[in-house]
């Protein structure tokens, strides 16, 4: 179900992509501790549980790979890792060998759109995929492959962009003119947003007496710190949103169940997981 905003984005020039795990590798520089318990909390609080023991988990476009981790020290007896971007993967490749090796942590590069490499990777009890199929070009074919990951009673556990209708169809404008400009004038480009931000920032945390400092800790939700999620955001195309209902009527029609839910008012990601209610005995 496509909306007019994201019926253009399909083959994207690979040349005009946001370079993600780019910023991920000079966010993983300063990489602390703090930044896995909080992995590992956002983990157990959405998807309701204390241990991924006996469960095997996928995390689709992994990033960082700090939730492949987080999973791993929450008890999975198998993780699979895969993103389209090589140094996304060289990241999650970089934890492995600091808090490893993990014998049973599989990283691979490869896409989500790949249907057919997808469905030859079996079916997980936890599939996860946090701010990336709406980054693919083909934000609905990609959620639709990501379901076929899922075991029958198993969860999924999603997050996509906030339709904001003309604010999001602007910024799609903005993110496209940031990747297509050369080098030097995307750094100048992403430094002014993001000291326009910053100062937004201050004003916002002197009124409600919070620490400004505490941002560039990456000590938020995702594990970024301001700088680097400013220029993840201003850079990060192909872009799609979606509105709850649409997410929620697309896979209502797979027999997913949603079982937890939160939303955004403004700019940025709805979470979401599901269940898929498939009966197992259509698998066997």
């Amino acid at each position: 179900m496509p909306t007019d905003m994201n019926s253009n984005m399909k083959n994207v020039d690979q040349e005009f992509r946001f370079r993600f795990g780019r910023n991920w590798k000079n966010y993983l520089s300063r990489y602390s501790e703090e930044r896995l318990a909080l992995a590992i909390e956002s983990l157990k609080d959405m998807l309701e549980i204390d241990t991924l023991k006996g469960k095997d988990f996928i995390d689709v476009g992994c990033g960082s790979g700090v939730f492949s981790l987080a999973a791993l020290k929450l008890g999975a007896e198998r993780v699979v890792s895969f993103d389209y971007d090589r140094d996304s993967v060289e990241c999650a490749q970089f934890l492995n060998e600091k808090y490893g090796p993990f014998d049973n942590w599989q990283i691979e590069k490869a896409s989500i759109l790949d249907k057919e490499w997808v469905g030859s990777l079996g079916q997980y009890d936890v599939v996860y995929s946090w701010g990336v199929l709406h980054h693919t070009g083909d934000m609905w074919s990609a959620l639709d492959n990501v379901s076929i990951l899922v075991k029958p009673q198993g969860s999924l556990f999603i997050s996509i962009y906030n339709d904001q209708f003309l604010i999001s169809r602007a910024w799609l404008k903005v993110k496209y003119l940031y990747n297509i400009l050369p080098a030097p004038l995307q750094f100048v480009f992403g430094n002014l947003y993001f000291a326009l931000t910053a100062v937004r920032q201050l004003i916002t945390d002197v009124i409600n007496l919070r620490s400004p400092m505490m941002r560039y800790k990456g000590t938020n939700a995702r594990g970024m710190n301001s700088y680097y999620d400013a220029i993840d955001w201003v850079g990060g195309y192909p872009f799609e949103v979606a509105t709850p209902a649409e997410i929620f009527e697309f896979y209502k029609i797979k027999r997913y169940v949603l079982t937890r839910l939160h939303t955004r008012n403004g700019r940025g990601c709805n979470e979401f997981v599901f269940r898929n209610s498939s009966n197992l005995d259509m698998y066997n």
